[in-house]
């Protein structure tokens, strides 16, 4: 007896030769731009991405071309495969395929996901009430306030997913709703059109499109990485050897007059930029930047910390490495040696990490008093937040922003992506993932907009 969600007899269907050939059309739609622009084979996303994922992007085309009516007889594979063969199939099978004939990709949030049986999906496109969807697969990994492509289709009185169901960051999100503009809406205006089934179903490569560009560009290489001055990252450890009779005490009280060394222990000391300045325009648009920043906005430049025998530099680019080294040659003359240098990129970094997954502990800190350190952290530094300007808010701050409704809008939107950055932790237990913001909501006046 086949399962009651089994495609297999459609799929043999699919091998005669009038609906190969009109598969092979929807095929090309959804992978055609992405395999010339890459000139590769489908084959070689599986490598790229894994075998899973090709099979859910093959799924998501397959889904689309059981929507379609082609000038061929029958017209539509379903329509015409339950005429010739729906008596093989069982009752639940055949409601099922009828449900996939006329259904819609579109874009949805997610949020009360109840691992194992269910969650609540708004559609982003279309609008309308959230609709309960029962599943069990997705929302053991999905995170409140995800965002996926998918087909929502009624079987027997409960609404399941089909199965290509496409997770989507927010720059996939943003290249779809352009694109979804450019197609619908109207020109000189930024707001996404109306939509109905048909015009979604009519693209719905797009949703496969807009997915596998921004997955790709994520598989095949890190973004740039760089600091607040714009250059490249490349962490630099350099060993300064003590000279023979020189003691830390000496040491240190020789770091100490050194212009920007904040000390925090007996052994350690921050390196402080001279006073708080606007960051640089990184170099390249789409690079991340990184810094740490002090409590009084001064940029941590690097660290300098005693260990046994050697002073230790540490910092984050090559600039900032020769500046650093310069000063501390200058302050503490011939009581130190010539420096020893390591060098290392972030992919070398990130690969010297230790795997969480092993069991190795990540740290000495109890996990109830790490976690309690971190929120009251995350507490102080969201409440300073509430104040300060946001780019996503347009450069306002969140208190000034839901003085409108636009804005009410907007703050909801961003609340949400912290939530769901917070969320999306490897660890589920990670003091990160398990920070509550409902506080937020309610200090910004937005708490009916969660949803």
């Amino acid at each position: 007896m086949p399962a009651s969600h089994d495609l297999k007899g459609l799929m043999k269907f699919l091998a005669r030769d009038e609906w190969r050939g009109c598969f092979e059309q929807v095929f090309d739609n959804h992978f055609g731009p992405v395999l010339e622009a890459g000139d590769m084979e489908f084959d070689d996303l599986a490598e790229i991405l894994s075998d899973d994922w090709a099979m859910t992007l093959w799924g998501c085309a397959f889904e689309d071309f059981l929507t379609q009516e082609f000038d061929v007889d029958g017209g539509n594979i379903v329509d015409e495969y339950l005429k010739r063969r729906g008596w093989k199939e069982g009752a639940q099978t055949k409601v099922y395929m009828k449900a996939l004939r006329t259904s819609v990709m579109s874009l949805y949030e997610v949020s009360d996901i109840v691992p194992g049986k269910s969650l609540t999906a708004r559609d982003l496109i279309r609008g309308g009430e959230p609709i309960a969807v029962s599943e069990g697969t997705a929302t053991q990994t999905l995170k409140q306030w995800d965002r996926i492509a998918a087909r929502i289709v009624p079987v027997l009185g409960k609404n399941i997913f089909a199965g290509g169901l496409l997770p989507y960051t927010p720059q996939a999100t943003d290249a779809l709703f352009d694109g979804l503009r450019q197609m619908f809406g109207k020109k000189g205006t930024k707001k996404l059109p109306a939509l109905a089934d048909q015009d979604l179903q009519s693209v719905a490569s797009m949703f496969t499109l807009s997915w596998l560009f921004d997955t790709l560009d994520r598989a095949m290489a890190l973004p740039p990485m760089q600091n607040s001055d714009g250059d490249d990252l490349m962490f630099h450890d350099i060993r300064f050897p003590l000279a023979t009779g020189v003691t830390q005490k000496d040491i240190a009280a020789q770091v100490n007059a050194i212009p920007g060394m904040a000390q925090e222990n007996v052994k350690f000391w921050n390196w402080l930029e001279d006073k708080p300045k606007g960051r640089e325009k990184a170099k390249h648009a789409d690079a991340l930047s990184f810094d740490a920043t002090m409590d009084n906005g001064l940029r941590v430049l690097g660290n300098v910390e005693l260990k046994g025998r050697f002073l230790h530099l540490s910092t984050n680019s090559a600039a900032r490495a020769e500046k650093g080294t310069a000063l501390i040659r200058q302050a503490l003359g011939d009581i130190v040696g010539t420096p020893l240098t390591e060098i290392r990129t972030i992919e070398q970094m990130m690969a010297e990490r230790p795997p969480r997954e092993r069991g190795e502990a990540a740290s000495n800190v109890p996990p109830e008093i790490a976690e309690q350190v971190v929120h009251q952290f995350m507490d102080r530094q969201y409440r300073e937040t509430l104040d300060q300007p946001v780019g996503m808010l347009g450069n306002k701050t969140p208190r000034q922003t839901v003085k409108s409704a636009a804005g009410r809008q907007k703050v909801a939107e961003w609340l949400k992506y912290l939530e769901n950055q917070s969320a999306n932790q490897p660890n589920p237990a990670d003091p990160m993932a398990t920070y509550n913001f409902a506080w937020m909501w309610k200090e910004l006046g937005v708490h009916d907009l969660r949803r």
